[in-house]
This record gives C-alpha cells, structure tokens and sequence, in this order.
C-alpha cells in the first residue's frame, strides 16, 4: 500500500498553500495497493516535533478522518474525503496544515487499511481511533514531509 502527493515528495518540504501561511487546504493525495480483504482506511496526520514546553507530549494532531471508503484512491487538493472526521488537537474536525512555531518539523501522512469499520463517533480522538484500530490493520504507510515558516 502507497500514500503519495504531486505537491510533495516523501522527506521533502509542504507547499507553503497547504500550510497556516497560505490557504491552509489540504494537498492532493494518492492512495494504491489498498488490500483487497480492507473495509476501511483511517487517514491521520500529524506533527512529533512540537516543544515539549508547548506540548508534553511533542505531538500535534492535524487530521483524523475514518471509516474512509477502502476504494478511495485520490483526495483532491482542498477536498475532504467521505468519511468520520475525528478531533486534532486545536479541536479542528478539518485538515489543518502545518504551522511549525519554531523550526522545520516533520508531518506524516499516515494510512492504514483496516479489516473492518471503526465504532466511533465523529469527534473521535486519535489516541480513541488508534485504540480502536488495534488487531484490525491489514496494511499502513506513511507520506512525510517537512515545513519552516519562513
């Protein structure tokens, strides 16, 4: 299974228009190699290089979305696919681009297909989602990229 954007390479940086210093839309994303036996994907991206003095825990959720269709292979540039949105952390049931406070910090994009729909409501955390995806991933990947504001 494959995640991918147009906008970016894997390691490379974000586009400055899908991030909090542009328009803040999501960027084009390309999905493939879905297994076959999938009945859902789960969409998370987040930030693990956020100060520890802003957050104990150094991350930052931008987008939770589950129960996504397992035939799903775009997501076009600023439209959110069909699915359950979870919560980031700024309480956003969106995407919500990078918005680094003081360096370059790494966003993974990560896609897991899941043996079965996830029995959560909208406004699910991820910690909620990835306690509910245990046992039930078939396949994961991940896209990364970087961002400085600048």
């Amino acid at each position: 299974m494959q995640i991918t954007s147009p906008a970016f390479e894997h390691e490379g940086r974000i586009p400055a228009k899908f991030t909090c210093d542009g328009p803040n839309v999501c960027p084009p994303l390309e999905i493939s190699g879905v297994p076959a036996e999938a009945r859902s994907l789960v969409l998370i991206m987040d930030d693990p290089d956020v100060p520890k003095h802003l957050r104990a825990d150094g991350m930052w959720d931008h987008w939770v979305v589950f129960n996504l269709a397992p035939t799903l292979t775009t997501i076009a540039e600023g439209q959110e696919p069909e699915g359950t949105r979870g919560v980031g952390t700024g309480g956003n049931l969106n995407y919500y681009g990078p918005c680094p406070p003081d360096r370059e910090h790494r966003y993974f994009f990560k896609l897991y297909a899941l043996d079965r729909m996830l029995d959560l409501k909208e406004k699910a955390t991820k910690q909620q989602v990835e306690a509910a995806m245990q046992g039930h991933v078939l396949a994961q990947c991940t896209l990364m990229g970087k961002y400085e504001r600048g």
